[in-house]
């Protein structure tokens, strides 16, 4: 009897033992682990606003019933809260949509389309990720997503935009870039499992939609594929179908939060393929005129390399130094080439540039008080930087702003 009654003893030691080790080793875990991930499934179109519309299939009712169809998968893991932007056949505003992502404080945004094109032949699915994009393919599936702001009320109150102008579409803005890396893993996932169940695979993509430009977390633009393809569109209209890119959108965004929980987004396999060379400037045309006025100049400098090297970093290095901790900027543009050091910046001062993985970056302020640098943000659109963005930096490298508020 005793011996049984010190077993239990034992046995209850030993329990208490491994919930402590359990507990301590999931303290030490990352915060972004214990958390509840938010995920917002926005179905493109609805109401009054069809989308495209093609031998009896329509976009908004295939984009809501795999959107509800993806949440139901999703939902039964208790570690997602699954929001919708709509469920049912209701007409919302674009600026809405990202405004509702951007409220819930959300991890991923996903928004649900279907293609469609003059010609029947056509097909593949393909995801889109924020960028600026000159090709003339990419630019019409844009105009088609962005036109239903014609459809809003003041439209050119909430956007200052005509989704009908290339220039607007591919107007020489900064390319916000603070969550882009994320937006092409998760891109790359999504792809991957689309070809998993035999779609053709049209790569992961990058253009200037609206409802991704508003968002200030990962997001992507999912075209399911072209319901102007006879095969394609029964496919999306079909319950089997529906249920097959339900499946691989969920398995692609449980992956993605599987990883984010463990900090190694760098696994996954970003879709660099077609990874666009968009990355340009709001200054371009203005700058090329000046190259060209100074080219003897610009030759004999680019001769004698070491001017360069002398300019550049004595006006980096004690920077350097200075920028410790957690600090914020204003990006208000980025080129593939230096501008001339008398470029004036629409009137702001304190205007710097760094060179991060093939760019030019210009940063207006230096803060470490949010609330400042979004008063500085709101002066560099107000001269007329509009696409300019708040960066994070901490210790001199850049993370996101997320991760800088949470360590201030």
């Amino acid at each position: 009897m005793r011996i049984l009654k010190f077993s239990k003893y034992i046995t209850k030691k030993l329990s208490f033992i491994l919930f402590l080790g359990f507990i301590f080793s999931y303290s030490i875990t990352t915060i972004s682990a214990q958390k509840k991930y938010t995920v917002v499934l926005d179905a493109g179109h609805g109401g009054k606003d069809y989308g495209a519309s093609r031998g009896g299939y329509i976009e908004k009712k295939i984009a809501l019933s795999l959107a509800l169809k993806t949440g139901e998968i999703l939902k039964k893991d208790k570690d997602l809260n699954i929001i919708y932007t709509r469920k049912k056949d209701v007409f919302i505003e674009l600026h809405n949509r990202a405004r509702i992502a951007n409220e819930k404080n959300a991890d991923l945004f996903v928004s649900i389309h279907c293609n469609a094109n003059n010609s029947s032949r056509p097909h593949g699915a393909e995801t889109y990720v924020l960028g600026l994009r000159g090709n003339k393919e990419n630019l019409e599936i844009v105009k088609k997503e962005n036109e239903v702001i014609l459809l809003e009320d003041d439209y050119r109150k909430n956007y200052d935009y005509d989704p009908n102008s290339p220039e607007t579409v591919i107007a020489l803005s900064v390319l916000q870039e603070e969550n882009l890396d994320m937006s092409l893993a998760f891109g790359g996932l999504v792809q991957r499992n689309f070809r998993g169940i035999k779609r053709y695979d049209r790569k992961v993509k990058q253009a200037n939609f609206l409802v991704l430009r508003e968002t200030v977390m990962p997001s992507v633009l999912i075209e399911l594929g072209f319901i102007s393809n006879k095969v394609e569109g029964q496919f999306l209209n079909s319950r089997s179908g529906q249920y097959k890119m339900a499946k691989a959108i969920s398995e692609a965004i449980k992956k993605y939060i599987k990883q984010i929980k463990i900090n190694s987004v760098g696994e996954l396999p970003i879709d660099t393929t077609k990874k666009e060379e968009e990355k340009t400037t709001l200054v371009k045309t203005k700058v090329k005129p000046k190259e060209k006025k100074e080219e003897p100049k610009k030759v004999v400098v680019a001769k004698t390399k070491e001017s360069k090297k002398v300019s550049s970093p004595k006006k980096k290095e004690p920077k350097k130094e200075i920028k410790r901790g957690v600090y914020f900027r204003v990006q208000i543009a980025a080129s593939r080439n230096k501008l001339s050091n008398n470029f004036n910046f629409k009137g702001l001062s304190e205007v710097e540039s760094s060179f991060i993985e093939g760019y030019y970056k210009y940063y207006y302020g230096q803060t470490s008080d949010f609330q400042e640098v979004k008063r500085m943000q709101s002066k560099a659109r107000e001269v007329g930087h509009k696409g300019a963005f708040v960066v994070a930096f901490k210790d001199g490298k850049k993370i996101s702003v997320k991760e800088a508020l949470n360590s201030l």
